[in-house]
C-alpha cells in the first residue's frame, strides 16, 4: 500500500511540474508564431477592418497585452481550471476540448486495441517461425508501415476504398447534414472504419517488431531448449512458456505509444476530416486560437504521461525486480 501511495505521489510531483514546463515552453512557441491572431481571427475581412476595430479585437482577446502579462493572466485562470474561450468556437476551450475528445476517444480506442492485439499475434507468429517465409512476410510488412508516413495510409486508403470502390465514406465521424445525436452506432462505425485501419496498420508494426525480438528470446532461453528435448511442439513452448514473457513488455510497450496514438490520429483526422480532437488542432494552429492551442496541449500531456505512468505501474506491479530498481533509485 505504502509502495502504491508513493509512486502516486511521485507521479504526480512530475506530472505538475511538466505541466508547468509544457504550459511556459508552449506560450512562448505560440507567442512567437508567425500567424498574427488578430488577422487569422478575421480571416479574408481583414482588408475592410479598420485599425480602430482591430485594435478592439485585440483587446478582445487580450492579445494588446506584452506577453508576460498575457501569460500571467492565462496561468491565473488556468490554475482556477478556466481554459479560456476559444477565437474560432467562440466556446469555453474545455467545452470544445470534451466534445472532440469524445469523438476521439473511439478513433484511438479502437486503434489503440487492434493495433496491440494484432501486433502482439503477428509477433508471437514471425518470433516463434524465425526465418521462414511466415516472418519474413511480416518483417516485410512490418518495417515497410513502420517507415510509412500516417496521412500517405490514409490517402491511399481514401483513394481507393472510399473513391475507387466506394465502400466507405469520403469525410467526417457521421452522414454529412446529421448531427452526432442523429446518427446510428452502425452509421459512425462506418465512418470509422478507415481512420481506425490508418492507424491500426501503422501501429502494429511497432509492436510486431518488439514482440518478435522478445519471442525469440524466449525461444533460445534454457528453458525453451529443454522444452523442446522433452518433446515439446514450438507451439506448445509459445503457450505455455513464451506468451508469460513476451505478454508484459509488449503491454508496457502499448501504454507508452499513446504519445505517437495522437500524434497519429492528427494526420489521420485531417485526412478524413474527422471532426476530433487532432483535427481541432490543426484548425487551432492555423487559426492562431491560442487558448484552444495551449489547452490542447497541456489535455494531451496529461493524456499521454497518464499512458506512460500505467504503463511503468503494471510494470512494477507484475515484476518485482522492477520495484526494487525504483525504490533504490528514489
Amino acid at each position: 500500500m505504502f509502495t502504491i501511495i508513493k509512486f502516486l505521489f511521485l507521479k504526480t510531483t512530475r506530472l505538475a511540474l511538466l505541466i508547468a514546463a509544457v504550459a511556459v515552453l508552449s506560450f512562448v512557441l505560440v507567442s512567437n508564431s508567425p500567424i498574427d491572431p488578430v488577422d487569422a481571427y478575421a480571416g479574408a475581412a481583414i482588408l475592410n477592418i479598420s485599425p480602430e476595430q482591430r485594435d478592439i479585437i485585440a483587446q478582445r482577446w487580450g492579445v494588446d497585452k506584452p506577453p508576460i502579462e498575457r501569460f500571467l493572466t492565462w496561468a491565473g485562470q488556468l490554475v482556477q481550471g478556466d481554459f479560456g474561450v476559444s477565437a474560432i468556437f467562440n466556446e469555453p476551450v474545455l467545452d470544445v476540448i470534451s466534445k472532440r475528445f469524445i469523438t476521439s476517444f473511439w478513433l484511438m480506442a479502437l486503434a489503440w486495441s487492434f493495433s496491440g492485439a494484432l501486433g502482439f499475434g503477428l509477433g508471437l507468429t514471425a518470433g516463434a517461425w524465425e526465418g521462414s517465409l511466415i516472418d519474413r512476410g511480416i518483417r516485410i510488412y512490418a518495417y515497410t508501415m513502420a517507415s510509412t508516413p500516417t496521412f500517405w495510409v490514409g490517402i491511399v486508403l481514401l483513394m481507393v476504398f472510399s473513391v475507387f470502390l466506394s465502400w466507405t465514406p469520403t469525410c467526417c465521424a457521421w452522414p454529412i447534414g446529421m448531427s452526432a445525436d442523429q446518427a446510428t452506432i452502425w452509421q459512425r462505425l462506418h465512418h470509422l472504419l478507415l481512420p481506425v485501419i490508418t492507424l491500426s496498420l501503422i501501429g502494429i508494426a511497432k509492436i510486431t517488431l518488439h514482440t518478435r525480438e522478445k519471442t525469440i528470446e524466449a525461444m533460445h532461453s534454457d528453458y525453451a531448449i529443454f522444452a523442446r528435448a522433452q518433446g515439446e511442439s514450438t507451439i506448445g513452448i509459445v503457450l505455455r512458456q513464451a506468451v508469460r514473457n513476451v505478454a508484459l513488455p509488449a503491454v508496457t510497450l502499448q501504454f507508452a505509444s499513446l504519445g505517437e496514438l495522437f500524434g497519429g490520429a492528427v494526420l489521420a483526422e485531417q485526412v478524413f476530416a474527422y471532426p476530433g480532437l487532432g483535427r481541432a488542432t490543426v484548425e487551432a494552429g492555423i487559426g492562431g486560437d491560442v487558448p484552444l492551442l495551449l489547452g490542447i496541449v497541456l489535455i494531451s500531456t496529461v493524456f499521454v504521461f497518464t499512458g506512460n505512468s500505467v504503463a511503468d505501474f503494471i510494470y512494477q506491479l507484475v515484476d518485482p525486480r522492477m520495484r526494487k530498481v525504483a525504490g533504490s533509485s528514489s
